[in-house]
């Protein structure tokens, strides 16, 4: 099923450009031919086109369905960007497809990616939803500096995962099923020793993701689905 995405459709009831241009130009579809959305916002909607026009399409709502929720718990990923950006590209899209509720871009000490342009990201996110049949699109927050993150409060368990000598317990020992989640994984040169200590001050628990020592984003994606297993 081809599944569109038209985040305002109960308040103005068209197909965004791209969206519209996708369905009449590269599909073919016309007047009177049934198309399903989403609004990444929990529902599904079944809707008639009701007008074709070059660059928008107008419809009319049929019927609109709320997608009961996937998961029970909240997952918060916050990651330091890669250098090469389709290896974040890569994140996002596999994340939104298991599962997950916000991603922040972490800048850290050791970052080499000081700044980011998340709309790229936004797309990507919106093409693994759509194609993972899921209703609700991930939250993305741009770049914020560690120190400042790590004061913010989250109602959950808090962990991070650092490469550095010391005491870690695998993720898959401490964390409970049914238990918010904010995961903190940091970028290729790993987070500094002075990151780390502060965020232990902050009550951020120190994790293993295993024996292996593995890049920013298999670390992300491990974490995530490490989650969504002890969930099942």
């Amino acid at each position: 099923m081809q599944l569109f995405y038209a985040p305002d459709i109960t308040e103005n009831p068209e197909l965004p450009q791209e969206e519209a241009g996708h369905c009449l130009r590269v599909l073919r579809l016309g007047e009177g031919d049934e198309i399903h959305l989403t609004d990444g916002k929990g529902c599904f909607y079944k809707a008639v086109i009701k007008r074709a026009h070059p660059k928008h399409c107008e419809i009319t709502i049929l019927e609109k369905e709320k997608q009961l929720p996937l998961w029970d718990f909240h997952l918060h990923l916050a990651i330091a960007p890669t250098k090469n950006m389709d290896r974040m590209e890569w994140f996002v899209e596999k994340a939104t497809e298991i599962g997950i509720n916000l991603v922040t871009c972490l800048q850290c000490h050791h970052s080499e990616r000081k700044e980011i342009k998340t709309q790229r990201l936004e797309k990507i996110m919106i093409s693994a939803m759509k194609q993972s049949h899921k209703a609700t699109l991930p939250s993305l927050t741009g770049m914020v500096p560690f120190k400042q993150f790590i004061q913010q409060p989250f109602d959950g368990r808090k962990f991070i995962a650092h490469c550095e000598e010391g005491e870690k317990r695998l993720l898959s020992h401490l964390y409970s099923k049914g238990e918010n989640a904010l995961v903190l994984i940091g970028p290729e040169g790993d987070f500094s020793p002075e990151e780390i200590a502060l965020a232990l001050e902050y009550g951020f628990e120190p994790i293993s993701l295993g024996e292996s020592r593995l890049r920013t984003e298999t670390a992300a994606l491990v974490a995530c689905q490490t989650i969504h297993v002890l969930n099942q």
